[in-house]
């Protein structure tokens, strides 16, 4: 079954918080994210359901190994996108949007291949 965009977004956001944060918390997500905290707490439920995150009796969120496995991924598939469209001479801001729009869509067998170009070329 495919994950929704937004899924992998806040799997990822969960990621990043936690590499910068002791503990994660709905409200820490929302502001990195600009959203409202009920839209949030919306999908920490959802992924919970899914068993891509844990949360404990004091909110804390924190990812399970799946969720782990799906944020790193689709992390490093936004920061090689990134790099490789800046090279190209993207601004980045620009080459960051545009990486988030196509770390969710590409394929698995194209992903390798330029994750692979890119380690041997850059």
């Amino acid at each position: 079954m495919k994950r929704l965009e937004s899924q992998e977004d806040y799997l990822e956001k969960i990621l990043q918080i936690s590499q910068k944060k002791e503990s994660v918390h709905a409200i820490d997500i929302a502001r990195e994210m600009s959203f409202s905290k009920p839209s949030v707490s919306v999908a920490m439920n959802k992924l919970k359901e899914l068993g891509y995150i844990e949360i404990n009796d004091k909110g804390e969120i924190s990812l399970t190994d799946s969720g782990k496995e799906i944020a790193q991924k689709t992390l490093e598939k936004h920061i090689v996108l990134t790099r490789m469209l800046m090279y190209l001479g993207v601004k980045e801001e620009v080459a960051s949007e545009d990486a988030c729009r196509m770390e969710h869509d590409i394929s698995d067998e194209t992903w390798s291949l330029i994750k692979k170009y890119w380690d041997e070329h850059k």
